[in-house]
């Protein structure tokens, strides 16, 4: 029973370890990948400080940087939680193997002890032939033999304990080692994150002197915005109303068919002239929803499919760039707005890719810059700021294809991308969607 409690209990120790472990990897992965991020946002800014003046960019770039540290030191959090319970797993683990290391070295005294006492071939003969009978001597021979090969046993089982003691104090060492490591290193991310606040508050001040124009600026990026939300949503209106035109003409033409079916038959069967008008009148057509006359075709129900079998794993529109705007509703200068897709900054001649397959809807200027609608089925995403573009309507791509590039704004020198996804006339929020950089 002892030897299956120790067994149940390592089986169970190895599970919660290769939980750990992964978990652990995940959280390593996304910090390395928020410190890249930091370190390109950290040059980018000292490009922007050369010049004396404070520029909107200043300030999207630190408060990209705050974000991004705030992620990184809640990641470093939970990896240090991730430690603490790991450390507490092996302690324990430490003390149950001890616990059995004693409990095997008290046992093998024992045997030691009694072999002592027996070690003559003389007492041996005695232990067996005191017996009452042969069968019982038979067994005393045998336990005799088997005491000799179990107490091999447990000598190779303290050896092994002790081996395995001894690896899970070296992994309690460096657990211990690497938390300290952590630990450091969020005290430092902490101090970092200060100063860029304090960075923060200095930017806004400069750029307090320039209130009048940046909010010229803010009101011209949500006009821009606005306006391309106008041309998606009447894009995918259009888009909807032809496909509902076509699905509804090829309906009235099946069910005039099936019409003129059932009058022949009636006629064969020498109905009345009333029982052939009424089966020669076709059947009212039931009004289909958006996502049923989107994916009336096979290839839009197959792309629809596709699409969404994809969800979470679908390319960024762009290789590189930061969330600087989130998906819903946000406050900017007091004022309430709803963004129904993101904002991603990116760098300046950033190619803007196709996230899936699918087909130009339209392609429009939005005072000075573009915006690209493409259709997925009962899909569509939106590519707005885009300086120009290598695509037209009714042009088939595929996922990653190169539709444009990313415009830079000349007032703050900042490039960006609006992205949005709507299936059918509903925003959804597009990070969902994205896979994880």
């Amino acid at each position: 029973m002892k030897l299956l409690k120790f067994v149940l209990f390592f089986i169970c120790a190895f599970g919660i370890f290769e939980a750990h472990a992964q978990s652990s990897a995940e959280l390593k992965r996304r910090r390395l990948e928020l410190t890249n991020e930091l370190e390109n946002l950290r040059r980018e800014l000292q490009e922007t400080q050369s010049n004396k003046k404070s520029t909107l960019k200043q300030l999207n770039i630190i408060k990209a940087q705050i974000g991004l540290r705030e992620e990184k030191i809640s990641t470093v959090n939970s990896e240090i939680r991730l430690l603490n319970s790991q450390i507490n797993e092996n302690s324990n683990t430490v003390r149950t193997l001890q616990q059995q290391l004693d409990d095997l070295k008290k046992e093998y005294a024992a045997m030691i002890v009694f072999a002592y006492h027996n070690q003559s071939a003389y007492n041996k003969m005695m232990f067996v032939f005191a017996a009452k009978d042969f069968n019982q001597g038979y067994k005393r021979l045998k336990y005799l033999q088997q005491f000799g090969t179990y107490r091999e046993r447990q000598a190779q089982s303290i050896q092994g304990t002790q081996q395995d003691l001894h690896v899970k104090i070296n992994e309690l060492d460096r657990t211990k080692h690497e938390k300290s490591d952590l630990l450091q290193e969020q005290k430092k991310e902490k101090e970092t994150l200060a100063k860029e606040k304090s960075s923060q508050d200095q930017v806004v001040v400069g750029l307090s002197k320039q209130e009048v124009a940046l909010r010229k600026q803010q009101r011209e990026i949500r006009a821009n915005i606005a306006k391309a939300n106008r041309a998606i949503n009447s894009a995918i209106a259009r888009e909807i109303a032809e496909a509902r035109r076509k699905a509804e003409a090829e309906a009235r033409a099946e069910a005039a068919r099936r019409a003129a079916l059932a009058a022949e038959k009636a006629k064969s069967e020498n109905k009345s002239a009333a029982e052939i008008a009424v089966a020669a009148k076709p059947k009212a057509i039931t009004r289909s929803s958006d996502a049923q006359v989107l994916s009336a075709t096979p290839e839009a129900a197959k792309l629809s499919n596709d699409f969404l079998g994809n969800r979470g794993r679908l390319p960024w529109p762009v290789a590189n760039g930061q969330i600087i705007q989130g998906f819903g509703v946000y406050y900017q200068d007091g004022i309430k707005n709803d963004n129904t897709g993101i904002d991603i900054r990116t760098s300046s001649n950033s190619p803007v890719r196709a996230i899936f397959e699918g087909e130009v809807s339209k392609v429009v200027d939005v005072s000075g810059t573009y915006l690209v609608i493409i259709r997925h089925g009962e899909y569509f995403t939106g590519y707005v700021n885009l300086k120009s573009v290598s695509v037209s309507a009714g042009q088939k791509v595929s996922t990653r294809q190169t539709i444009g590039v990313a415009a830079t704004d000349p007032s703050t020198g900042e490039t960006s991308v609006h992205f949005e996804l709507n299936q059918g006339r509903t925003s959804v929020n597009p990070k969902t969607w994205l896979a994880s950089q």
